[in-house]
């Protein structure tokens, strides 16, 4: 197996940019999901509500973010101070985290809605609860650091889509950090709780990530379907939950690059005592 790409989201729920190396945090890669918007109060807006976030291009700098998006002009943003933090929340039903208010009328105007863009200063203020290490952190991810996609996965995935008549999707479609290829297809079913070898590094695999209506929007357009959900559905239900590619936990920072060879997972990891 090999990296076959890598990516990151550096406002969450916009597009994405494609990297050759990426620096891997103990909350995530550099540049992925620092930033977020948030409604009025305070809770994440994401393509489930907002599609045009598909349109967002974010590219991180020193010491700040640009923005483009069709229609308007672009702009620089710069990281704010302390004291703009206020808490906000991933989703209604999380609890909140600390985050620093860097705009309003730019991605209130592009959302057509009140809306703050804020900035997560401190990743480790987010704890990762469902680790059973104490220490591990979180970006503004929906659940965990890194998420990993197999090309085969989605090609056996494919294989069902158009056995049902409809059109095959891409891997963008589920937003992953890291593309391997060389895996068989649902290889990785078999690793969670278990440790994945990454070019240099190693990371926890906790599990399968479930899918939502996030996999139905077209990463470049925002348009909307009905798959690759519904054949998930059929073939990927696990209990109450669709799942696709598999979270990851880095035990250590360090780089990964694009050709890297990724060892599949040795001896139980996660749950031990």
């Amino acid at each position: 197996m090999r990296i076959a790409s890598l990516h990151t989201y550096p406002v969450k729920g916009c597009h994405r940019l494609n990297h050759d190396e990426a620096r891997v945090e103990p909350w995530g890669l550099a540049g992925d999901r620092r930033w977020m918007i948030v409604d009025a109060e305070g809770v994440g807006i994401t393509q489930r509500d907002a599609p045009l976030l598909t349109r967002l291009t974010a590219r991180p700098r020193p010491g700040g973010l640009h923005l483009s998006a069709p229609g308007l002009s672009d702009i620089d943003i710069s990281e704010p101070g302390a004291d703009a933090t206020v808490k906000v929340r991933i989703f209604r039903n999380k609890t909140p985290i600390p985050a620093r208010v860097a705009d309003t009328t730019w991605v209130s105007t592009l959302l057509g809605r009140d809306a703050r863009l804020v900035w997560q200063a401190d990743p480790t203020t987010r704890a990762l609860t469902e680790s059973v290490n104490s220490g591990d952190s979180v970006n503004l991810a929906d659940g965990y650091p890194v998420l990993l996609a197999s090309t085969a996965s989605l090609d056996a995935l494919n294989d069902r889509l158009v056995e049902s008549g409809d059109e095959p999707v891409p891997i963008h479609r589920f937003r992953p950090n890291i593309v391997v290829t060389g895996a068989p297809a649902w290889a990785e079913d078999d690793w969670h709780g278990r440790r994945l070898r990454i070019g240099d590094l190693t990371f926890r695999v906790a599990g399968g990530c479930a899918r939502c209506l996030v996999t139905t929007i077209d990463q470049e357009t925002g348009e909307t379907d009905r798959q690759p959900l519904h054949v998930l559905g059929r073939h990927r239900r696990f209990g109450t939950e669709l799942l696709f590619a598999v979270n990851l936990i880095p035990d250590l920072p360090g780089v990964i690059r694009v050709g890297d060879p990724v060892t599949p997972p040795g001896d139980r990891v996660l749950g031990e005592s």
